[in-house]
C-alpha cells in the first residue's frame, strides 16, 4: 500500500521520529510536503525542514488535525500532557501510531478516543534503516491501516507482527534494549583488547568487524543452523576458545545475560501498569 498521499504527523520530533522520516523519504514511500513534525522546540522544527523540506509545527493539535496518521514518538513520561493536548484533535479515521515505550494501547485509545491505534517497538539501528521492530495493533485497526503501518515500519527496516499485545513488553527487552547489551560485550572485548596492548583504534577495529562477519555468517547461511553449531566449530578441544568460553561459564555469563533480559521485561510491564495506574488515579 502507498503512502505517498497520506499526511503523517509526528509528535515529538526526536532521534527515532528523524530516523522514520529519513527512511520513509529514502525509500521514496512519502513525499516531504506530507510530512509534518510536532514538537515545542522551534530550532528542532526548523531544523528537520531543512534538513528533510517537512511541515514543522509547535502545537501538536495543529498537525494532528491534518494527518492521515499520527506518529506518538515522545518520552513516556511527557506522554500524558501529549495525549490530552490532541484530545479531540485526531480525526476519527486516522491510524495513530506509538513507538513510546510502556505505553498500552489501552491507554493511547482512551486518551485519544480513536481504536485505530499500533503499537510498535523499534531499536537503535533503525536510525539507519537496519532496525527491527515488532508491533501489533488495537482491535479497530482495518487490513488497510495494517497494511500502511507495516510499509512505514519497514522504513525502520524488517518488522515482525505479533497478535498479542505482552510481546511489545518482551521485545521492549529484546530487541528494543538489545543493542545496549551488544555494546556493552563489545565495550568489554575492546577493553580487554586494549589491556593485552593494542591500540584502542585497532581494539576496536579488530572487535568491530569480528562482530560484523559473524552476524553476517551466521545471517548469510544457506542452510539455517543453530548457534551453538557455529559456537562448536571455532571450538576446538584444549584450544584458547574452549578455555575462554570456560571461564565465561564458570562467570555465569549466560545467566547473567538471561536474568538482565528478564530484568528489563518486568521493567517495561511495570512502566505500563505504572502508566495506566497514575491515568486512573488523575481522573
Amino acid at each position: 500500500m502507498g503512502t505517498e498521499k497520506h499526511k503523517i504527523a509526528f509528535v515529538g520530533p526526536g532521534v527515532m521520529a528523524e530516523a522514520m522520516i529519513a527512511g520513509l523519504l529514502r525509500e521514496k514511500l512519502a513525499l516531504p510536503e506530507n510530512l509534518l513534525a510536532a514538537g515545542p522546540r522551534v530550532e528542532r522544527g526548523k531544523q528537520l525542514q531543512t534538513r528533510y523540506g517537512i511541515q514543522p509545527f509547535t502545537d501538536n493539535a495543529e498537525a494532528a488535525k491534518q494527518a492521515d496518521v499520527v506518529v506518538l514518538s515522545v518520552k513516556p513520561q511527557r506522554l500524558d500532557k501529549v495525549l490530552e493536548g490532541l484530545a479531540g484533535a485526531v480525526k476519527p479515521e486516522a491510524l495513530v501510531l506509538s513507538i513510546v515505550a510502556g505505553a498500552r494501547i489501552k491507554k493511547i485509545k482512551k486518551g485519544l478516543n480513536n481504536n485505530n491505534v499500533v503499537r510498535a517497538m523499534p531499536n537503535t539501528p533503525a536510525q539507519i534503516g537496519e532496525g527491527i521492530t515488532v508491533w501489533t495493533t488495537s482491535n479497530g485497526v482495518s487490513e488497510e491501516q495494517k497494511e500502511l503501518a507495516c510499509t512505514i515500519l519497514t522504513a525502520l527496516g524488517q518488522e515482525v507482527f505479533v497478535e498479542e499485545e505482552d510481546y511489545l513488553d518482551k521485545a521492549t527487552a529484546l530487541s528494543g534494549t538489545g543493542p545496549a547489551y551488544v555494546y556493552l560485550f563489545m565495550e568489554a572485548m575492546v577493553d580487554a583488547g586494549v589491556h593485552m596492548g593494542f591500540p584502542r583504534r585497532i581494539a576496536e577495529q579488530l572487535v568491530v568487524e569480528t562482530v560484523r562477519g559473524s552476524v553476517d555468517y551466521f545471517t548469510n547461511r544457506e542452510d539455517p543452523v543453530h548457534l551453538a553449531r557455529l559456537r562448536n566449530q571455532v571450538t576446538s578441544p584444549g584450544g584458547t576458545s574452549a578455555e575462554a568460553l570456560y571461564y565465561l561459564e564458570k562467570a555465569g555469563f549466560r545467566t547473567a545475560l538471561s536474568r538482565a533480559i528478564w530484568a528489563a521485561y518486568e521493567r517495561s510491564a511495570a512502566l505500563g501498569k505504572d502508566a495506566e495506574s497514575t491515568h486512573k488515579t488523575e481522573e
